[in-house]
């Protein structure tokens, strides 16, 4: 991933309203959740959530798709795991003991 991509979704997520839409689409998965659905959850403005909802789709952290008459948001997974890539593909220097807990982490999502 390039830097400046990665700058731009930490900008995105950088702010209360749309790391919690973000998270909350997150355990939304595989489903994702209409727009109006999101604002609801998270008492805020309609207009207001859309504005966010464009700021996290324009880095490709969430994609939208028609749904008779709404708009469902979904969390790009694949945009996701090259940013965590992004973020410790250099991690512990060939020194995998140093990585393991992280690795283990990871891995208990999939309990």
């Amino acid at each position: 991933m390039d830097t400046n991509i990665a700058l731009d979704c930490f900008a995105a997520l950088s702010q209360a309203t749309r790391l919690e839409t973000f998270r909350l689409l997150v355990r939304h998965e595989p489903e994702g959740l209409a727009a109006g659905d999101i604002a609801r959850m998270l008492q805020v403005p309609a207009n207001t959530m859309s504005t966010h909802l464009a700021i996290l789709a324009r880095t490709g952290l969430i994609g939208s798709k028609r749904e008779s008459r709404s708009i469902v948001y979904r969390v790009d997974l694949d945009r996701i795991r090259a940013l965590m890539l992004f973020l410790i593909k250099d991690c512990c220097e060939g020194r995998s003991e140093l990585c393991q807990p992280l690795a283990d982490e990871l891995l208990a999502c999939r309990a």
